[in-house]
Parts: structure tokens; sequence; C-alpha cells
């Protein structure tokens, strides 16, 4: 397989203040042609780290990318940086030269001397034109001992990186390489502790074929499940994992909410449209974060009615018919008040479906009774009779509040999700989901 290190360069990435997206874009995107990244390393926008890190990286690798560091001012010297390291010097490309007058020209921005430098390349490079953009990638090619190493440098600028690897790059690693088909694909879960669901899933994983490898991936919206094939036929290898995904159903299908970049919100919506029927939302700790996931999603019109933030218990009472009394006997964070909020929902919206979110966010608001991080949430649906039921669950989150917020989110829109597949509160109270 075609290994890869990818370098990125620049001092905000050290420090925290831009994120490194391009080299997870880049990951993903060399992953499905049958590149294989080994190694990420960010270095200082100095000539010197920039260097060591080229050197290191061609003695290690078959390919070379790296990004940043391309731009027009003095603090971008990672083309003048390659130049002298391959011993090249810069000469100015005029169909460079020309797409940057033409672009500048187009923006009203003055074509001056920093922006005519952008056309400067290392003689002997090839050229890689940047349509998007100003500044032109550039490929090397290097032959250290028996085999040949191939060095490319793209702007750190993601839109221009992506243009410049998705049109120019991955043909080129085409060309030079046989590339051998990697088969990806990632189930989404929600529902179950990862060391739980190791556990029930172990009969399914022990049986797979050799060749398919089971990586566990989780994060705070649910455990992702990929399964990968390597240098085997592609539609081979696509039909076995899907034929192993339909089996581990037989094991955890209440908690498969299905294929990347399936979510619990996604789930939610495809039942609601399944079944022609309706959704409200009552929320009080999450702050209209439940509405957020439903309405980022298109479509959401076809199902979403709309939502109530009723933070104060006066909106409590008056938007959504919540008892007063219940609220001063009870408290805000109750299972009462979370049952009247959902039902609420339903009956002012006139929807056949609401969820509720009652709870101490934190940091601060948390009693030895109610702990920060204490969340009731409910559901209501519309019986075929009219009527209106509700279940509810209590779940004590972290005292960390924007983790409380998300987590009482998922699992609010998970308890729905269940309500739909016709899964009963009791089994949702076991503790597994």
């Amino acid at each position: 397989m075609v290994s890869v290190e990818l370098i990125t360069v620049g001092d905000e990435l050290l420090i925290g203040q831009v994120v490194d997206t391009n080299s997870a874009w880049l990951g993903q995107e060399l992953g499905r042609i049958g590149a294989q990244v080994d190694r990420i390393v960010s270095v200082h926008d100095t000539a010197a780290d920039i260097e060591a890190a080229v050197r290191g990286a061609l003695e290690r690798a078959d390919v070379v990318i790296m990004t940043g560091g391309l731009g027009p001012t003095k603090d971008d010297i990672t083309k003048r940086t390659l130049a002298e390291c391959f011993g090249m010097r810069l000469v100015r490309d005029e169909a460079v030269y020309e797409h940057v007058r033409q672009m500048t020209a187009e923006r009203g921005m003055p074509f001056n001397t920093l922006n005519q430098d952008q056309a400067l390349v290392p003689e002997g490079c090839r050229v890689l034109p940047n349509r998007v953009g100003t500044a032109p990638g550039m490929m090397f090619v290097q032959r250290i001992g028996e085999r040949q190493r191939m060095l490319f440098s793209l702007p750190g600028v993601p839109f221009e990186m992506k243009t410049l690897v998705t049109e120019q790059v991955i043909p080129l690693l085409r060309e030079y390489f046989a590339l051998r088909s990697v088969v990806h694909r990632t189930m989404m879960t929600f529902g179950m502790a990862e060391s739980a669901l190791a556990m029930t899933i172990a009969p399914w994983e022990e049986a797979l074929p050799a060749w398919l490898h089971l990586a566990y991936l989780p994060n705070p919206r649910g455990i992702r499940l990929r399964l990968s094939a390597y240098d085997v036929e592609q539609s081979v290898a696509e039909q076995e994992i899907t034929r192993q995904f339909e089996k581990l159903r037989e094991y955890i299908a209440p908690y498969m909410l299905g294929y990347e970049p399936s979510s619990v919100e996604s789930a939610v919506a495809d039942l609601l449209r399944e079944r022609g029927k309706t959704l409200a939302v009552a929320e009080s700790c999450t702050g209209g974060a439940v509405s957020a996931r439903i309405t980022a999603m298109a479509g959401a019109s076809e199902y979403y009615l709309g939502g109530v933030t009723s933070y104060s218990n006066a909106a409590k009472v008056n938007l959504l018919g919540v008892a007063a009394e219940d609220i001063e006997r009870w408290g805000a964070v109750s299972e009462t008040v979370a049952r009247q909020m959902a039902a609420g929902a339903v009956t002012r919206f006139g929807a056949d479906y609401g969820v509720s979110t009652t709870g101490v966010a934190g940091p601060g608001g948390g009693t030895p009774e109610k702990p920060v991080g204490t969340v009731w949430m409910a559901v209501a649906w519309r019986t075929v009779e009219g009527a209106v039921e509700t279940e509810a669950r209590c779940m004590r989150f972290s005292e960390l509040r924007e983790q409380n917020i998300e987590r009482a989110a998922t699992h609010a829109l998970n308890m729905l999700r269940l309500r739909l597949l016709g899964v009963s509160e009791a089994f949702q109270q076991t503790g597994m989901l």
C-alpha cells in the first residue's frame, strides 16, 4: 500500500488558533483510493523546521503532502524553503502570473509585487494550477535509493487544497502508483456503552472474515462501528460488509441508527416521514438544542411543527400548560413537569408526538437531591383514541454544561426514536439504553 505522510505548516495550528481540518479530510480521501496516511506532522513557520520535516518524511513515505505557507506575505516561507531544500532557483511561471493578474483584477485587488511573487515557483517542480486561488500547488519527484518519492505542496486554505487534491493530486497518484481498493463502511449506533457493546457483539466480531477489520469509534452522539477491507476486490468487499452489518442486527437492532452519516435525529426524521407523523418540542435545560438538531436537516418542515424553549417556570405554565402547583410541589426538574411539558407540546401544536427536557445543565443550580447533570426527559404521543400518553426518564450526566446539553438532547431524541420503533419503556430503563 502507498504510504503517505502529511505535513501542516503554520504557527496558528500549533498554538490552537486554527484547527487542522485539512489532515482529517486528506486522510479520508486518500484512504478511499488505497493510500494510507502513516503520520501527520505540524511544524512552525521556520525554514529549519520545514526542511527537517520534509527530509524526514521523504525518508519514510512514498508520498508527502504539505499544506500551508504558500501565501503572499513574508511569513509564508514554504515555497522558498522547498526551493533551497531541492537546490532549485525560483523562476516566474507565466501561466500562473497571468492567472493571478486576472484574479486580482476581478476582485478589485492591486496587482502588487506580493501578488506577482505568487507566480514564482521552484525551477524543476511541476506546477499545479490553482483555479480557485492565487497560490499554485507544486509537485516534486525525488528518487531515494531504489524508490521514487513524491512531494506535493498545497495551499492551506481548505477549499483551495480540496480542489487541487480532487482535480490534480489524486489523478497524479493514480498515474504514478498501482493503487488497490480500500473499502470502509461505518454503522452508527447509540445507546450502549463501548464496553457493553463490545461484549454484546463479541460472537459476531469473532466470526468476521480475517480480511475484515473492525474499529470502534466512540463520540458523545454514539459509537461508530467501521468495517474496513484492504487490497481486495471492491465489489466483493462491499457485498460482504453489507451482509455482516445485516447480521449485526441480530445482536443490537434497537441501537443501530444506520450507516454514516446517520444520527439519532436523522433516524427520528426517517421514522416520522415513514409514518406520516408530526413532532413538537418543549425544552428547558437544552435551550433549543433539540429543535436545532432537527431543523438543521433539510426537509424538517415535513414533520416538525415547532418548539417552545420554556426556560422560566412562567413559560412552562403559560405556554405549555404545566400546572403551577406541580412545579411548586415537585420542582421544575421533575418527572411530573417533564411529562406535562411533552404533553403540552403535543396539544398546543396539534402534533402526533412531543419530546421534552428539563434539568440542571450547570455549572450552578444543583442540589443534593438534584445535582448538576440531572435531566428529566419525556415523550408524549397521541393514541388511536386521541388521548395523550407519556413516558419519562431521568438521567444523570456530568458537571460540564456543554456536555450535559448535548447528551440530554441526544438521549431525548433517542427516547422518541425508540417510542417510534415500539421499544417499551421498561426496556429503555434497563440501563442498556
